[in-house]
C-alpha cells in the first residue's frame, strides 16, 4: 500500500514537472528561477523533453514530404545523427559549467542541463505538426514551413539564453559574454577530443604494424 503510494506520488511530480515546461514556455524568466531555485523541475522531465526531441528529430527524417526535404537513407547513420543532438548538449552543459564556476555562477551541472533540455521544448512542439502541414502544401506554400522550422529553432536557443541568465543569476551583458565563452570552451573541448582519438588511433597503428613485423620476422 505505501509502495503504491509513493509510486503515485512520484508519478504526480513527474507529470507536474513536464507539465511546467509549458510554463517555462510562455513565462521564461519566472519559470527559469522556480525551475532551479523552487526545484520546480526534475531530470526526469528533462530527459523526457530530451527524447521527445531525437524522436522529433527522428521523425522529421522518416515523414516529412521529401518536397521539403529529400532523405537518401544509405548514407545515413542513426546513431550519429541522434548524437548530433545528444554530443553538442553534453559539451555546452559541460564547457558552461566549467566557465561558470569558476566566476560565480550560480547554477550547477544539473541546473544547467534541466534549464537546457527545458529550453529545448519548442522543437518537438513545433516538429510533430510541421511534419503533417509538410505533407498538405505544395512548395509555394512551403515559405511558411521554412519559417517555422527557423522560429522554432530560434525559440529554443533565446530559451536556453534565458534559462542561464536566470539559474546563474548574471546580467544580460555578463551573461551574453558567458554564453560566447561556452562556445568557445565547446570548440576546445572538441579539439581536445580529436587529438586524444587522433593520438589512441596512431598508438594502435603502430602496435598493429609492431605486432606484423614481429610476426613476420618470426
Amino acid at each position: 500500500m505505501l509502495a503504491a503510494l509513493k509510486n503515485k506520488q512520484t508519478y504526480i511530480r513527474y507529470w507536474a514537472s513536464l507539465k511546467y515546461a509549458l510554463y517555462v514556455l510562455t513565462h521564461p524568466m519566472d519559470g527559469y528561477w522556480d525551475l532551479s531555485h523552487e526545484k520546480r523541475g526534475s531530470l526526469a522531465a528533462a530527459n523526457t523533453i530530451l527524447i521527445l526531441t531525437l524522436v522529433a528529430r527522428i521523425a522529421n527524417l522518416q515523414y516529412t514530404s521529401f518536397i521539403f526535404q529529400a532523405v537518401y537513407w544509405e548514407d545515413i547513420n542513426i546513431f550519429l545523427y541522434i548524437a548530433s543532438i545528444v554530443f553538442p548538449l553534453a559539451l555546452w552543459c559541460l564547457g558552461n559549467w566549467g566557465l561558470t564556476t569558476l566566476f560565480d555562477g550560480k547554477g550547477t551541472l544539473k541546473n544547467i542541463y534541466i534549464a537546457t533540455c527545458y529550453g529545448m521544448t519548442p522543437y518537438p512542439l513545433f516538429q510533430f505538426p510541421l511534419i503533417l502541414f509538410s505533407n498538405m502544401v505544395t512548395v509555394e506554400e512551403g515559405a511558411f514551413y521554412s519559417v517555422m522550422n527557423v522560429l522554432a529553432l530560434v525559440w529554443c536557443a533565446l530559451w536556453i539564453f534565458l534559462g542561464m541568465m536566470q539559474i546563474h543569476e548574471f546580467s544580460l551583458s555578463k551573461n551574453v559574454l558567458f554564453t560566447i565563452g561556452s562556445l568557445f570552451a565547446m570548440l576546445v573541448m572538441i579539439f581536445i577530443l580529436l587529438l586524444f582519438f587522433s593520438m589512441i588511433s596512431q598508438g594502435i597503428s603502430y602496435f598493429i604494424s609492431l605486432g606484423r613485423e614481429i610476426i613476420f620476422r618470426m
